[in-house]
């Protein structure tokens, strides 16, 4: 299997291949930063650039072609022909729209199992809990980069599928009606899960019904052969009658798949686990009830996919670190530790942060820097002012600090006497804080994905040891809300 002009010409018969030859392998770029040797690069168009711009750039990077839309073509003439030297060179109408039509087409060469997992919390936690159990069966599984679950980064990570894999696992992320479907005609799952639902980009997708109502389209192409996962704690999604069988993942005794006498101790999770009828005794580092949940609803997954039980324990067991997702990072400015939870933000994710952020047993005075929950349309006032009144779950925070405009509904209705202030910009939050952390502190950080535009991520990036972390965040979370991936972060050249 190999992209040659054959399988070019049965996916884009418009297609001009104005030179060069077809490279042997390929993966395909769209950023020039992260475009490694022999890279074939699409140049799209995003919403903040045009990557046509960069086509010399991934020319001089050693790029192995170039894919540009018929409309810019007389940008080759200005190019040194020295570049263009052996390099495949295609012509398409819509540089997007290819990428999406070779990747669907792509994937249709393969047979093997296909994971789709998507959900309002906890997708790329969850693949990657199940990313660590098939690497422990020895299974050589294709699993996603970051989360790259956009239209464009799907496409991207469906086209490295390659025959030496066993099977595939691809994040799917949404925050507009319709964005479901053209995922799902893309990836094809054969496995689809549902992590949850929650008050997420409501703005686009509705309300909650509506939400689980486009996550379940993941299963638009499920026959009585392929099964769903999914969280069976929720009504609207376990209440639904399907076309196919389906597994529960939860803690209702009405699940396939269990988590039983849960306990969140200082530093440690206990829990039962229960396969049907087998019962095994988990404890998972960390004190946020997300990485149960993530685990169950892996080990459902993992289940399907044949591995056995013992493979299961020991992957979920293995602690996992994913950027941006309640990360523990030591200050470098003032004394003490800092909780990265700012990838994103919703009134549940935000809660379920509080009461794990309330578990950890410290010394240390307790801050909650919190910013603005976006995308939560007409009720967002509302939302806001329920995080303030969750805050008597939470006593033990001595200190909040809200950035953003929307964050002043919280302060009204926050208990009395915890201390709040209320800054614009993370700019200001720095300057309050480096006061605070002068003594013993533990911040956590919380804040929506679009959030990134205020600046908590560049606020961890001051406070903790690696900068770099935080602007990798940043990146990506650039991506999943803008679908604009030109400005992902550099990737690995991995392609199992």
């Amino acid at each position: 299997m190999r992209l040659d002009k054959d399988f070019l010409w049965s996916v884009l018969p418009d297609a001009v291949v104005a030179h060069g030859q077809f490279p042997e392998d390929f993966l395909f770029c769209v950023d020039t930063r992260s475009l490694q040797k022999g890279d074939i690069f699409i140049a799209l168009k995003g919403k903040q650039t045009d990557g046509h711009l960069f086509v010399k750039d991934a020319l001089q990077k050693h790029a192995g072609g170039i894919f540009i839309e018929k409309s810019k073509q007389d940008l080759l003439k200005d190019l040194d022909q020295d570049l263009l030297k052996k390099k495949l060179v295609v012509l398409v109408d819509n540089a997007l729209s290819a990428l999406t039509l070779l990747a669907t087409a792509w994937r249709q060469r393969f047979d093997y199992p296909v994971v789709g997992i998507t959900g309002s919390v906890g997708k790329t936690s969850t693949k990657e809990v199940l990313a660590r159990i098939v690497a422990e069966s020895g299974k050589n599984y294709l699993v996603s980069r970051g989360n790259q679950n956009s239209v464009i980064g799907l496409s991207l990570n469906v086209l490295r599928m390659r025959p030496t894999h066993e099977g595939a696992i691809f994040e799917l992320g949404i925050n507009k009606r319709g964005e479901m479907e053209t995922l799902v005609d893309i990836a094809k799952p054969t496995i689809g899960l549902i992590t949850g639902v929650g008050h997420t980009h409501m703005a686009g997708l509705g309300a909650v019904a509506d939400i689980a109502a486009e996550k379940r389209i993941i299963f638009k192409y499920f026959k009585e052969e392929n099964i769903g996962v999914i969280n069976g704690d929720q009504p609207m999604l376990s209440s639904i009658g399907y076309a196919h069988p389906v597994i529960r993942f939860g803690c209702k005794t009405t699940n396939q798949i269990q988590a039983r006498k849960v306990r969140i101790n200082e530093s440690s999770i206990d829990f039962v686990l229960k396969i049907y009828h087998k019962k095994y005794s988990i404890r998972m580092q960390g004190t946020h009830i997300g990485v149960v949940f993530n685990a169950i609803a892996a080990a459902c997954v993992a289940r399907l996919l044949g591995i056995h039980d013992d493979v299961i324990l020991k992957g979920i067991q293995q602690q996992i670190v994913v950027p941006g997702r309640f990360e523990c990072k030591k200050l470098t400015t003032g004394k003490g530790s800092l909780i990265d939870d700012c990838y994103n933000a919703s009134p549940e994710s935000v809660k379920a942060a509080l009461l794990a952020f309330e578990k950890i047993e410290t010394q240390a005075k307790k801050i909650l820097v919190f910013g603005d929950m976006l995308e939560l349309g007409v009720d967002s006032a509302f939302w806001h002012r329920q995080i303030g009144r969750f805050l008597r779950k939470a006593p033990s925070v001595h200190t909040v600090i809200l950035v953003g405009s929307l964050v002043k509904w919280v302060s009204k209705t926050l208990p009395v006497g915890i201390k709040v202030e209320l800054v614009a910009t993370w700019q200001e939050a720095v300057e309050l804080l480096k006061k605070l952390v002068a003594q013993e502190s533990l911040l956590l950080v919380k804040g929506s994905t679009a959030g990134y535009t205020n600046g908590l991520v560049h606020l961890v990036r001051h406070f903790t040891a690696n900068p770099q972390n935080g602007q990798d965040i940043q990146l990506i979370a650039a991506t999943a809300m803008k679908d604009d991936i030109l400005h992902t972060k550099k990737k690995e050249r991995t392609l199992s």
